[in-house]
Parts: structure tokens; C-alpha cells; sequence
């Protein structure tokens, strides 16, 4: 995982939980390369309706932070599945967990 981009994600905000999807534990890769940006990403459940959304919001976010990579890839993955046990600790305190 690349630590820029993790941190550039960690203003992408889940708008049901009201934490970064980065704490919440929902990127499973960031990795950059030659061509661009790579994502990996899953939701909390596969009936989440913000997966589009979301993807486009970390475009965005990573658009603009790396202009010079010309391509932002986000694939939406349910392998394996997102659990609470992939949070922070921070994030978990914050829904009182």
C-alpha cells in the first residue's frame, strides 16, 4: 500500500459512518504505478448503494492530488469480506465499539 495515497483517501468520507474509508478498513490496495492509480476497495455490505459514488469521489481526490498519473482505477471487490475487525482503533471508539 502506498502511504500518499492512503493518506489522500483518508478524506474520502463513508457518508453513512462519517469516517475515512482508509480507518474504516474498506482500501484493500493502493498501489501506484506507471500509467496511474490502482484501488481496490470493498463496502461494508454488497447492498451498499454509495459503491459508485464513492469510486468517484476517490478519482477525485486522487486526480487532484497526483495530476501527473494519468489514470485513477477503482475496482469494487467482496473478497475478502469487509468485517469490523478491519477498522482502526480510532474508528471503532468513534461508533462505540
Amino acid at each position: 500500500m502506498d502511504d500518499d495515497i492512503l493518506a489522500a483517501l483518508k478524506s474520502v468520507i463513508d457518508p453513512e459512518l462519517g469516517i475515512n474509508i482508509v480507518d474504516l478498513g474498506l482500501v484493500y490496495a493502493a498501489v501506484r504505478t506507471a500509467t496511474g492509480i490502482n484501488i481496490e476497495l470493498t463496502m461494508t455490505t454488497p447492498a451498499c448503494p454509495l459503491g459508485e459514488m464513492m469510486s468517484e469521489e476517490i478519482k477525485l481526490v486522487l486526480r487532484d492530488r497526483f495530476p501527473e498519473l494519468p489514470d485513477v482505477r477503482v475496482e469494487i471487490v467482496w473478497d475478502p469480506p469487509w468485517s469490523p475487525d478491519l477498522m482502526s482503533e480510532e474508528s471503532r471508539r468513534q461508533l462505540g465499539m
